[in-house]
């Protein structure tokens, strides 16, 4: 598969040298691997390997990936690895799709204290479908879920929201049986966004009581415990944007969805369209416009398109796909076989992914098959970190 002809890699390598100097003391040390990881990934810095056709000795260099989270082009490996294990987890049930966004003046606290507050995401959203659920007035059952935080918008703005899968029913409190929603129905979205704004702003006051949230420039006022109550209490009010989307196709949609969404970065190379030292160019959907005509393109200083992309940079250690409820990871093996057995359904046939032999596009190798006669590439040399490939013949023509 062709590489883009422009990436976020070019970018910082172009200008981020420039740009780190006149932002010295204002960037993370997070942020700052984030742009070294990106600028040599793919490189000789990261050393790499060459690869030989067995059939007319054609040589292909492949260097190293950064494997960086935040990098846009690692993601299709470890997606595509994480969605292998998760083909064993669908049931033969309808799914539903389920997001929850934070005000802006939430994002704008959650800014500065990523940690604190984007977990408070995942646990206030996912306690919410939880406990709505668990009402017999609703659905009288345990549910899963899986949730995946984003932190964009798609004009790379700090729009921080969880999207989380959910199968649409669950265990009775007994464990005995199967309690499916109704068709087409998950959850009344009212009842959803009222719980989840009651819960997300308990626990923002919590974290500020007990010292967890950290306040500077144009929010440091809110360091003070009466400030801050005075400033949250609008949202009170206000109604919290959760969006319930119609339900999946099928289990194979489910996938489909999940690959597209669980290992996403803040921009991918696809969408950039130009850059240079003045801007950077790159298409954006404009959600506001209701008919399809949502395709943009937005230019901003290229100062202002490293600075938006660095927003994105995750808390060290920070893990942002996580599974709730009968899903969890310490008890998801036994639950699923015991729903599936309620179900009467059989685990769910992987054999069609496993039969994909090619791996993720983004980490496809050209060592795969031969570009000149399509012959099998084999590795014949690697060479370690800031080396050069030395170019030699393939074993079995120098044994001839």
């Amino acid at each position: 598969m062709s590489r883009p002809a422009l990436e976020v890699a070019d970018i910082f390598r172009a200008h981020g040298p420039a740009w780190r100097r006149a932002n010295a003391g204002h960037l993370s040390q997070a942020q700052l691997k984030v742009m070294s990881a990106i600028e040599t990934c793919r490189t000789a810095v990261l050393g790499g390997h060459v690869a030989a056709c067995t059939k007319c000795g054609h040589q292909h260099v492949s260097y190293n990936s950064c494997r960086n989270r935040h990098c846009p082009k690692c993601q299709g490996a470890t997606a595509h690895h994480w969605m292998q294990a998760r083909v064993s987890d669908l049931l033969p049930v309808e799914y539903f799709h389920v997001v929850f966004t934070l005000p802006a003046t939430i994002a704008k606290i959650a800014l500065q204290n990523k940690a604190a507050v984007y977990d408070l995401l995942f646990k206030a959203s996912s306690r919410t479908l939880l406990t709505i659920a668990a009402d017999p007035k609703h659905l009288g059952a345990t549910i899963g879920m899986t949730s995946v935080l984003h932190s964009w918008g798609s004009a790379l703005t700090h729009h921080p929201h969880v999207h989380i899968i959910v199968p649409g029913g669950g265990l009775s409190p007994c464990g005995k049986h199967w309690i499916a929603c109704r068709p087409g129905f998950f959850l009344p979205v009212r009842v959803v966004s009222r719980l989840f704004r009651r819960l997300f702003l308990e626990g923002l006051m919590a974290l500020h009581r007990s010292g967890n949230l950290a306040f500077s420039g144009q929010l440091a006022h809110l360091t003070s415990p009466d400030i801050f109550k005075t400033h949250l209490a609008p949202l009170r009010k206000t109604a919290w944007v959760v969006y319930a989307k119609p339900p999946f196709g099928g289990p194979g949609a489910v996938l489909a969805y999940l690959s597209r969404y669980t290992h996403r970065v803040a921009i991918p190379n696809s969408r950039l369209v130009s850059a240079d030292a003045e801007t950077v160019a790159f298409r954006w959907k404009d959600y506001r416009i209701r008919n399809r005509n949502r395709q943009k393109v937005m230019r901003l200083e290229t100062g202002e398109f490293i600075r938006r992309f660095l927003t994105h940079v995750l808390p060290p250690g920070f893990h942002r796909i996580r599974h709730t409820g009968f899903l969890a990871n310490g008890i998801r093996r036994a639950r699923l076989e015991t729903i599936r057995l309620l179900l009467a359904a059989e685990a769910q046939d992987d054999q069609e992914a496993s039969d994909d032999k090619t791996g993720p596009p983004d980490e496809q190798s050209s060592s795969l098959t031969c570009p000149e006669c399509g012959g099998s590439m084999v590795v014949i040399d690697a060479f370690e970190r800031g080396k050069t490939p030395k170019s030699r013949s393939p074993p079995w023509r120098t044994a001839a």
